[in-house]
C-alpha cells in the first residue's frame, strides 16, 4: 500500500504545479475533518500562542495551516523526484548572498525552522553543496527509504539523526561542511532550556549554540515559504555573538535558545498559517508542571 501511494504521489510531480496546489487544498480540507488528534494538537498550540486571538480567528488559522501542509505534501512529487532544472525553476533563493559570504569564512549553521517548506528548501539546499542535514527515520522501511533517496540524490549530503551526538556533525564542520539545522522541535528535556516560545515555556534544544561555539560556525537563518509558483528560501543576515559568550553555561545556553526562539516568532508573524502548528512543541514540561495536551 505504501508503494502505491508513493507511485501516486510520485505522479503528482509530472502535472502542472496550479493543479497540484488545488488538490492540496482539497486534501488539507479533508485532513481537517478526519484528523481529529492532529486538529486538537493545532488548536491547542493556536490557543496558547495566540491568547488574544478571537477563537473563530484561531479556527480559520488551523484549517488555513492543514491545506498549506497538504499543498506541501503534495509538493513533494515535484521535490522528491523532480529534475534539477525543474526544481531550480521552482524553488528560488533569495538574499542567497548572506549565505555565501558567510560560508566563504568557513562551516555555516543554517537554521531552518519548521516551515511547511522546509523540505523543499533542504532539497534546494543540498543541490547547493556537500553538506550536512537532519534526518528522522520512518518506521515504515519502504518510505524510509525513498525520503533517503529523495534527500541524498544531490551532492549525496551527510544525514544525521539525533541519536548520533554532536561528534560526526562537529567532524565533518570542521571540515569545512555546513550544516542545514531544524532548531524548533521538542526533544525532551535533555540537552535542552526550558525558554519561551510565543510566552509559552518550550524545552528548546541548545545544540546550535554548542555547535557554533566549538566549530566557531556562523549561524544564517533560513526559512522556505510558499509562493504560487512553488518556493522561496529566505537567508537572513549572519548572527553575530551567537553565542553570546564562549562557554557552555546553562544560562548562557539559555539566552542563545531564546533569541534562536524570538527569531522564530518574527518569522511565524509573517506568515501564521504555514508553522507547524501540528507538532506538539509544548510536550516536554518542567518538573511538576502538567502535562500540556492532556
Amino acid at each position: 500500500m505504501t508503494r502505491f501511494w508513493l507511485r501516486v504521489l510520485r505522479g503528482f510531480g509530472v502535472l502542472p504545479l496550479p493543479l497540484v496546489r488545488g488538490l492540496g487544498a482539497a486534501l488539507g480540507l479533508l485532513l481537517y475533518g478526519v484528523a481529529a488528534q492532529r486538529r486538537r494538537v493545532a488548536r491547542i498550540n493556536l490557543r496558547a500562542c495566540f491568547p488574544e486571538m478571537p477563537e473563530r480567528e484561531r479556527r480559520r488559522l488551523a484549517r488555513a495551516h492543514f491545506r498549506v501542509f497538504a499543498q506541501a505534501l503534495l509538493d513533494r512529487g515535484l521535490v522528491w523526484w523532480g529534475s534539477r532544472a525543474r526544481i531550480e525553476r521552482h524553488i528560488r533563493w533569495v538574499d542567497l548572498q548572506h549565505f555565501e559570504q558567510a560560508a566563504a569564512r568557513g562551516p555555516v549553521i543554517v537554521l531552518a525552522p519548521h516551515f511547511v517548506g522546509l523540505d523543499a528548501g533542504g532539497i534546494r539546499f543540498s543541490m547547493l553543496m556537500h553538506a550536512i542535514s537532519m534526518y528522522s527515520h520512518q518506521k515504515n522501511p519502504v518510505l524510509d527509504r525513498t525520503i533517503l533517496a529523495a534527500r541524498s540524490r544531490f551532492n549525496r549530503p551527510i544525514l544525521l539523526s539525533r541519536q548520533d551526538g554532536m561528534r560526526p556533525a562537529v567532524r565533518a564542520m570542521r571540515r569545512g561542511l555546513s550544516f542545514y539545522y531544524l532548531p524548533d522541535m521538542d526533544f525532551g528535556a535533555r540537552d535542552a532550556a526550558f525558554v519561551p516560545f510565543f510566552g509559552v515555556t518550550a524545552a528548546t534544544i541548545t545544540a546550535p549554540a554548542r555547535l557554533a561555539r566549538i566549530t566557531r560556525a556562523t549561524v544564517v537563518p533560513c526559512v522556505t515559504r510558499m509562493t504560487k509558483d512553488g518556493y522561496e528560501a529566505r537567508f537572513y543576515p549572519p548572527w553575530e555573538a551567537f553565542p553570546d559568550r564562549d562557554d557552555d553555561e546553562p544560562a548562557t545556553l539559555a539566552r542563545a535558545a531564546r533569541r534562536m526562539n524570538a527569531f522564530i516568532e518574527e518569522r511565524v508573524l509573517e506568515t501564521p498559517a504555514e508553522y507547524l502548528w501540528t507538532h506538539k512543541r509544548f510536550k516536554t514540561r518542567p518538573l511538576g508542571e502538567a502535562k500540556f495536551y492532556g
